[in-house]
């Protein structure tokens, strides 16, 4: 997986859409996506219809993670929340994820239970905690290709100054890539690729209605980000055609009205390779192996 930090290290910005299951992630890679974002918050709202408040377990996530990963091999970051624990317990969700094929692990400095970074009232745990969670997830993974993304949601807790100096003690504590989340205006991204951004990979997190500017990324390039994801646009785009395709349904009592923004059997079938699959399995067809009198 060390195609992703040599990318990071060379050419335009990377975008990775949020995904959570095959289906999205195989979608996303066949769109030639060069990397993919684990959202957690997307499986929160996908699997259990629940809000990114910290419902969703290490083991939970894992699982899903070994699933995309059996379907597509583009480099996959996983939002692994605050590591599930302390140390140890980041120790372990590292292990587990670098093993189910991440190719690069998200950690925050949140308390737990965490919440989405664009949700007020958020908590914090100390600097020096974070830096100590940083360090066993460095000397934890298997390869140096797995990368440690670190993400500071200080500037909703503490403010602006203070998540600019927890970002630099993260970055001097080794991490691959430095996310600053939830920057309230272009000035305050601008000062963060200032302040970091020829040292360490940036990464950008774009929320619809969230709490920083919808930027595109080529905006995001220009200002120094390295990597853009865009975790629950996919999710909300889902929740507002399956809003319309229910209210359809029940107003009509058939899919008809709305076949024009559906797959229809066939379409789905070959978009997730059906057809080749069948091929594959008829390779090994008991009847190419009995016996012949």
């Amino acid at each position: 997986m060390s195609q992703l930090r040599e990318r990071l290290r060379s050419g335009g910005i990377v975008v990775a859409p949020g995904v959570f299951d095959g289906l999205s992630a195989l979608v996303a890679s066949q769109a030639g996506f060069e990397a993919l974002y684990l959202s957690g918050a997307s499986i929160a709202y996908t699997r259990f219809g629940r809000s990114d408040i910290g419902l969703v377990s290490m083991t939970e996530v894992a699982d899903t993670l070994g699933a995309i990963r059996e379907r597509v091999e583009t480099p996959i970051i996983v939002d692994a929340d605050t590591g599930f624990g302390n140390a140890l317990n980041v120790q372990r969700t590292v292990r587990l994820f670098e093993r189910n094929g991440a190719s690069g692990i998200q950690l925050e400095d949140q308390s737990s239970p965490k919440r989405c970074g664009h949700l007020n009232g958020k908590s914090l745990i100390s600097a020096a905690e974070m830096v100590g969670k940083i360090k066993a997830a460095l000397d934890a993974r298997k390869s140096e290709d797995t990368l440690i993304v670190a993400r500071t949601d200080a500037i909703g807790v503490e403010g602006f100054d203070a998540a600019l100096d927890r970002a630099g003690r993260y970055m001097e504590a080794g991490c691959d890539v430095l996310f600053v989340e939830a920057p309230r205006s272009l000035d305050e991204m601008r000062s963060i690729t200032g302040s970091f951004g020829q040292h360490v990979p940036l990464l950008a997190n774009m929320v619809e209605g969230g709490k920083t500017p919808l930027l595109s990324a080529d905006e995001l390039e220009k200002i120094g980000y390295r990597l853009a994801i865009f975790p629950g646009g996919l999710t909300r785009a889902l929740a507002h055609a399956m809003t319309a395709y229910f209210a359809s349904l029940k107003q009509n009592g058939t899919t008809a009205p709305y076949r024009d923004r559906m797959l229809d059997f066939s379409a789905l079938n070959n978009l997730i390779g059906t057809p080749e699959l069948l091929e594959q399995g008829a390779k090994y067809d008991a009847s190419r192996y009995e016996d012949r009198p």
